[in-house]
């Protein structure tokens, strides 16, 4: 029997946990398997006939919210030309209402609901057997016309039974992100997920853990995505493995943890400033601040405790931190959300996510739809349109600003900038975003795409246009922004001041030993026309850096500075550019 195991992923470096505990369950029996990933930008006509090619008996599709549709496409056209071909779906997007997805998609042959590891084994023993499927729990199959649904499984005590699914060639990880659990559950009941449906919070053996861990790093992954829904549920689990993390002192690879945040106690805040930078990233679901939205959602949050937290590891500034929000929960009006935004924007996580609500099938918030007002098309992703808190007018002005506050907020190359104009012009940041948006879409920017240098343009004419009177301090903050993260020339828009200038006296400065040993030190040696090209001397008609501690534009001291900008490289140790003012030694001269 040939079985190959196969799905979309929404990325190329992405990789699918599930298609390897499936393999490893079944690897002892007489059957040969093969796992062939593809993702959601391939073309469907190429990946139907790359399995066709494949003398393949059965084929295994993990299906999910984003690759469901594709998937369902697929099996209509394996089935044409492959009609003996039998089709088996899992996962979280097939595991409800599976009457329905089986007698509207006729090519589909089995469906395994729920937890798959068992069930999947037995399926496989029956078939080889042919011992009929009424005794595999957890299986929907076809009987003629007839669609049986078998009980369900009860889920695995031991997670130990399940065999690592790290076994491969370390190849085939290398510079991938590769989704990694050591739980499963989740310790809260959140009504929009559904890892509320399942009870209680299940963990994998220390040693197993840190056995994956070791394989991990050794196959230098990109980065190890954590799924458990709260990964410290478990204080001192928690701890052991990030320790372990540490003690291995992994080199460019990234550990994203999902984390509750009014779960990390002092101990635990005092050992995450020890993190190497950039080694762990936390996501914090936050998902509203309206207290009556929280409990109607079933969250458990003291988000007292959470912006403390939050601070903290601020100012340690090793750890990214990405912070949730969800539009179109009950009882979130627009102000509400305006609210939300406003008290999670000043924690100042590196990155806000902001969500749009999708009713998952089996959760619970999908079947209080009517209470709520819920409208949304029952097609994937689900997403809400509009409920009885907020329109549909208003989500769409909200997706506008999503995106405004992905490509500007979220993204280190308007950082000043965006914090200048909020702070003098602005009440609160809600407003400027707001205000941005209506910019954006009166000039219909959000019908084409941009390119970063597109962006900047835009933000220095809608900054002219609002606040013309104050553009050229305004010009002098995006100059830095731009230098400090593009090593590049600058627009011809942005002022230059005396250019000429400081070419003449920057191949002098860049000579003199004493300026390298004191400004350039990891350049000692190397010959000037090397220098230059890592590095920008602007000059500034205020003292900006100082200006960066309060962002006031009352604060301005109008010093002329010269500024040096080290950027950074491919093979630098830092990941950001380095700044120095080097006003008192620039115009030096013998």
């Amino acid at each position: 029997m040939k079985i190959l195991f196969t799905t979309l992923n929404s990325k190329f470096v992405h990789s699918c946990l599930s298609l390897r505990y499936l393999k490893e369950y079944i690897k002892d029996l007489n059957v040969s398997i093969d796992i062939e990933e593809y993702t959601i930008n391939q073309q469907i006509d190429f990946i139907v006939s790359e399995i066709y090619k494949k003398d393949i008996d059965l084929i295994a599709f993990a299906t999910y919210i984003w690759n469901v549709e594709e998937i369902k496409d697929i099996c209509n056209r394996l089935k044409l030309v492959r009609p003996e071909l039998s089709i088996l779906l899992g996962g979280p997007e097939v595991s409800f209402d599976i009457k329905n997805i089986m007698n509207e998609n006729k090519n589909i042959d089995f469906i395994i609901y729920g937890e798959g590891e068992e069930s999947f084994r037995e399926f496989i023993i029956n078939t080889m057997e042919d011992n009929g499927y009424e005794s595999v729990l957890g299986l929907a199959y076809r009987n003629k016309s007839d669609i049986i649904i078998n009980k369900p499984r009860e889920l695995i005590h031991d997670l130990n039974k399940i065999p690592s699914p790290f076994k491969e060639n370390m190849d085939t990880f290398k510079n991938k992100i590769i989704y990694y659990e050591t739980s499963r559950g989740c310790p809260f009941n959140c009504k929009f997920c559904l890892s509320s449906t399942i009870k209680g919070v299940r963990m994998f053996s220390i040693d197993r853990v840190k056995r994956d861990l070791k394989f991990l790093i050794d196959s230098k992954v990109k980065q190890v995505k954590f799924v458990d829904r709260t990964f410290n549920t478990n204080k001192e689990y928690a701890m052991e493995i990030m320790n372990f993390i540490l003690e291995n002192n992994p080199e460019n690879i990234n550990f994203h943890f999902e984390v509750t945040a009014h779960l990390l106690d002092n101990e635990m805040l005092e050992f995450l400033g020890k993190i190497k930078e950039g080694m762990f990233q936390f996501e914090i679901g936050v998902q509203s601040t309206n207290e009556k939205t929280i409990k109607a959602i079933g969250r458990t949050t003291d988000f007292q405790k959470l912006s403390y937290v939050v601070n903290k590891i601020n100012t340690y500034k090793n750890i990214h931190q990405h912070l949730d929000l969800i539009v179109g929960l009950p009882y979130e009006d627009y102000d509400s959300f305006k609210k939300s935004f406003n008290d999670v924007y000043d924690l100042e996580p590196e990155k806000l996510q902001l969500g749009f609500l999708k009713l998952l099938k089996g959760s619970e918030l999908r079947d209080k739809e009517k209470l709520y007002g819920f409208k949304y098309i029952d097609k994937p992703p689900y997403e809400v349109m509009e409920n009885d808190y907020i329109s549909y007018k208003e989500i769409l002005k909200l997706k506008i600003i999503e995106d405004l506050v992905e490509k500007y907020g979220n993204e280190l190359n308007f950082r000043n900038t965006i914090k200048f104009i909020i702070k003098n012009y602005f009440s609160t940041p809600f407003d400027f975003y707001e205000d941005f948006s209506s910019y954006w879409e009166e000039k219909k920017y959000h019908t084409i795409s941009h390119s970063l240098k597109k962006l900047y343009e835009i933000l220095y004419q809608y900054f002219n246009y609002r606040f013309s009177e104050d553009l050229n301090i305004f010009n002098d903050i995006i100059k830095y922004d731009y230098i400090f993260n593009n090593n590049s020339s600058l627009p011809k828009y942005i002022e230059m001041y005396d250019e000429e200038k400081i070419k003449k006296y920057r191949h002098y400065f860049l000579q003199q030993e004493i300026n390298i040993n004191k400004y350039l030190f990891d350049y000692r040696n190397f010959p000037v026309k090397k220098i230059i090209k890592n590095i920008s001397i602007i000059k500034f008609k205020f003292d900006i850096l100082k200006l960066f501690n309060t962002y006031e534009i009352d604060d301005i001291i109008y010093k002329e500075k010269i500024i040096l900008f080290e950027h950074k490289g491919k093979n630098k140790i830092f990941t950001k550019s380095k700044v120095r003012d080097i006003t008192k030694d620039f115009y030096k001269e013998e």
